[in-house]
């Protein structure tokens, strides 16, 4: 049995898979990002993230992220990372539900009473709809159904659209099909950043009686329609069981965030308001796709309550950052007692 405890098969055929992708190139430079950061030797960081991603899951991107090389096994005993939840992910979701969460029309369908917004689906007859309901909202959202990381996520507004027929078919030509009215988010969010939706990530585990809450993250964003990292954005962890601030700001980039760059709100300081609320609503979420376990929930908070934005069936990982926060573990033992691996 791997010292992860999940079952040796799937291991294998992920260390087979990434042997097969690994770029050298790719490893050599997160190791000289690791000398920059910390002072250590590249020659003595590759050995180490080798030997990591081999033997104890660890992405390379992780070993970065996490401040692996700063830390010592037990501490690195206490981070999650992304090939674990992987294997979590394949372990406790089935394809009819993995099919739900991948496209967002379905998900609209199945969760539309979580969601508390407007949305509406462009197709060949319904463009005089369209333009309604644009008009009627002033600015939306437009999305394509099958994407990641933010990508295919555009905002659009009324005024702009001089010619609504053309507009029309622009939306089907580009697969922006999935357009939802824009989301209020509270006014203690907008005070950090105002010009994005800027979303709560709360990954949680529904074990058939009760949702456990395993980790929460809040992202913010620069004033684009994403608060992605490929958008500029960045996170901070919050803690679990009140939803403050953990730290600074950071990203994958090696940019940290004291402050926000475009307001000068402390991220240290962040407060996530109506938290319960938020926590409540993911565990109701939760429940409704019995097919995904293990999911990654975007929540934002509004004036009036959370609402939610889209659940992630591959949660991925947020963690603690040891150089900007001084917390020197993760979160792993709470998903270790959620689940049980």
């Amino acid at each position: 049995m791997p010292a992860n405890g999940l079952a040796l098969g799937p291991k294998l055929r992920y260390l087979a898979e990434r042997a097969r992708r690994i770029d050298i190139g790719s490893v050599l430079d997160r190791a000289k990002e690791v000398r920059d950061e910390h002072g250590k030797a590249v020659p003595a960081v590759l050995v180490d993230m080798l030997w990591s991603a081999a033997r104890k899951d660890v992405a390379f991107q992780d070993y970065v992220d996490f401040d692996f090389a700063i830390l010592d096994a037990a501490e690195r005993e206490t981070f999650m990372t992304h090939p674990v939840s992987a294997q979590l992910a394949q372990r406790w979701s089935q394809p009819a539900g993995r099919a739900i969460f991948e496209d967002k029309i379905a998900f609209n369908r199945r969760f539309d009473r979580f969601l508390k917004r407007a949305w509406l689906v462009v197709d060949e007859g319904n463009a005089d709809e369209v333009r309604a309901f644009i008009e009627e909202q002033g600015t939306i959202i437009a999305k394509v159904p099958v994407s990641h990381m933010g990508l295919g996520v555009r905002r659009y507004h009324a005024k702009d659209v001089d010619d609504w027929a053309a507009f029309h078919r622009r939306l089907l030509d580009g697969g922006e099909i999935l357009l939802e009215e824009l989301i209020r988010q509270h006014d203690d969010i907008s005070a950090v950043c105002p010009g994005t939706v800027n979303t709560t990530r709360i990954t949680a585990f529904f074990d058939g009686s009760d949702v456990h809450t395993l980790a929460v993250a809040q992202k913010f964003g620069r004033g684009e329609v994403s608060d992605q990292m490929s958008y500029g954005g960045f996170y901070t962890m919050l803690d679990p069981d009140s939803g403050h601030a953990l730290s600074a700001g950071y990203d994958s980039h090696a940019h940290v965030h004291e402050t926000h760059p475009d307001t000068g709100f402390r991220i240290a300081d962040f407060q996530l308001p109506l938290f319960d609320e938020a926590i409540a609503l993911v565990d109701e979420a939760a429940r409704e796709v019995s097919e995904v376990q293990y999911a990654g929930w975007d929540v934002v908070v509004t004036p009036t309550g959370p609402v939610l934005v889209e659940g992630n069936w591959g949660a991925g990982v947020y963690e603690n950052k040891p150089s900007v926060s001084g917390v020197r573990t993760g979160h792993k033992p709470r998903y270790r007692a959620a689940i049980g691996f």
